[in-house]
Formats: C-alpha cells, structure tokens, sequence
C-alpha cells in the first residue's frame, strides 16, 4: 500500500469575503459532488466529509451524499469526517456506510469521533455530561457489529440486541473505522489498545509537540498485543495548494479567516486569524498544509520524519473558497503532488 493523499470538508457555508454572498446548501453539496469525481480522476485515494446538525452547514447526512459522490466516482475512498459517535445509534451507522460500500463497490470508510462541535447532543436527546461514557460503549457496539451477525450485545445507553440480524453486510469483508482524536491522550490511548487506524487532526500549532501522540498510540497497541507493521495513522489538517505559495495563501487566507469567524463558534464567537499568524502556521513545522506543489511535497516529508504516517487528508480550502479554484488545487494535488509523494515514501 502505497502513501495515500486525500481531500476533506466539513461542508460548512461561509460568507464569500470579497462579494459577500452567501452559498446555498444546494450548491454546496454540488459543489462536493464535483470535487470528488475530480479527485477521483486526478487519482487522489480519499475524499472524507463531514457531518454538522447547523444551519451554517451543508451536510448532516453524510452517507447520502457520499453515495451521490460514489456514483460520479470510480476508484477513491470515500469516508466520513467524522461521525459523530456518541450521538448515533451505532447499529444504524452500520447499515449506513456498509449500504454506502455496496453502492461505491467496497470504498466506504468511516471515521468515528466523539465530535469538537456538540449541537447533535442537545438536538438528538444526549447528555454532554456522559460524553465520553457515550462514546465508549457506542464504538463498543459498532465494532461488535462488524465483527458478527447475528449479534447479542447490552449496554447502558441503548436497548439490548438479542441474536439480532443487522443487514446489509459490506462489500468490503471488514468496514474499515478511525478513530479521529484531536490531541487527547487518552483517546490516543483507546485507539492503540483497541489497535483501531488513528486518525490525528492537527489544525494548530507545531508539528513537533505532537510527535509524542503518536509514539503513545505506538506504545499502547504494542503493549496491548497489536502488531506495529499493520499500525494505520492518518495526519488530518487544513491546507491548500495553488502555483506558487503567495497565490496559495492569498487564496485560502481571507476565506479560512472568514470560516473561523462564521463556522467554528462553539461558545457562541469564532475568532479572527491574523495573516501572519495564518502565514506562521504555513511555515515548515506549522500544522497548515499551504504553498506551492513543491512546498506541499515538502510539508509531507517533513511530517513523514516526525510520524511515519501512511495517509494525510486535507481539509482544501477551509471556509469556502471558490470552486474553480478549488478544483484547480485537487488537480495540482493528484498531478504534482501525489505522485512525487508516492515515490518517495516508504511503502507504511
């Protein structure tokens, strides 16, 4: 298996900075659709989507548009990014993506989270005190039910299941499910001793300070009797990719401002992101995957010296930046980038 790049969104709906117009779910959606039949043909392995319960997002059912993607689409992964877990029933999420893997012909992922925006908690009945409580027993539960069937199970959070028949079963012989973890230790920690891929999202900061994660993942499955060579981890982080580094950051920079303003306001504000904070971060060991082909190439190797990961996804073009650019980035990444990439990396 060679070194997988990958596109992600979380489908939100910003206020374009320079006409001030705002975007319709609709084109939205229309406008995934269209980034993963490019990606798909330009070769990049992963198309990943997000799932939001706001206005201020496009997608909540995540599965049914990445079922629309897998029918413009041949060949690329397509995942959530992430499920948010604790709030599902985790026998329907099931059937979701192993229907989702019947329709792509055995593409479908999912990548399960306890979720940093909360608003499915209060919509769907939960308490954010059991947060993690819910959590556990609901990846308990998931992964019981790819693993057999039929399946008796108990737990405190949903009704028991007795020899219960959990139909369709997947394409694939085994769903593939990440954990996302977003620098909690102990999450780290629950995806090595259960030997689960990792997928780390880095969206701020220096890379370096978050090496010691992944050597805890390491740790923990080889001390719980996990085999270290099928280890999977993902690094997950905001980028963009233009024909030099001044265009890139000049394109993504006044809409990823925006999107933190208008999309990531958990406590009721986003928050402005100056530009030279913004340029810091696209630096060499900044968590932002920003530049020119090569800068990104270069971004890659030097993650790969810290982690030794087999996969990175990046959320293109945080915020709404506009489509044609946005294709001409997924180009740039499956023509100029992945294959240098590929090359160069060891097999993981």
């Amino acid at each position: 298996m060679a070194f997988e790049l990958g596109i992600y969104s979380f489908g939100e709906i910003t206020t374009d900075p320079v006409t001030g117009k705002l975007p319709t779910a609709r084109q939205r959606i229309r406008d995934y659709i269209e980034q993963a039949e490019v990606a798909d043909q330009v070769g990049l392995d992963v198309f990943a989507l997000g799932e939001h319960h706001r206005s201020d997002f496009a997608v909540s059912a995540t599965s049914v548009v990445l079922s629309a993607m897998a029918e413009r689409t041949r060949d690329i992964r397509l995942s959530s990014a992430v499920t948010v877990l604790s709030s599902e029933d985790p026998v329907r999420v099931f059937q979701q993506y192993a229907t989702l893997d019947l329709v792509s012909g055995g593409r479908a992922e999912i990548i399960a989270g306890r979720g940093s925006y909360l608003e499915s908690f209060p919509l769907f009945g939960y308490d954010l005190a059991e947060y993690d409580a819910l959590f556990a027993e609901k990846l308990d539960l998931l992964l019981a039910v790819r693993e057999r069937n039929p399946i008796s199970w108990s737990g405190n959070y949903r009704p028991a299941l007795h020899e219960a028949d959990i139909a369709p079963r997947p394409l694939q012989e085994k769903l593939p499910v990440w954990l996302a973890v977003g620098g909690a230790p102990p999450s780290v920690v629950r995806a090595g001793r259960l030997g689960l891929p990792l997928a780390l999202a880095i969206i701020g900061g220096a890379l370096p300070r978050f090496v010691p994660l992944a050597r805890l993942y390491r740790q923990t499955a080889q001390e719980a009797g996990h085999d270290p060579a099928g280890l999977r981890l993902s690094i997950n982080s905001p980028g963009f990719v233009a024909s030099t580094s001044q265009a890139a950051r000049d394109l993504s920079y006044p809409h990823f401002d925006r999107g933190m303003l208008e999309n990531f306001h958990e406590r009721g504000h986003g928050f402005h992101t100056p530009r030279p904070a913004y340029d810091r971060q696209a630096a060499r060991e900044g968590a932002l995957v920003v530049g020119s082909p090569q800068e990104i190439i270069d971004k890659i190797l030097y993650q790969h010296e810290l982690f030794g990961h087999g996969r990175l996804l990046i959320q293109l073009g945080f915020g709404g930046v506009p489509q044609r650019e946005t294709l001409r980035a997924i180009e740039l990444l499956g023509t100029e980038v992945a294959p240098v990439v590929r090359k160069e990396l060891p097999v993981p």
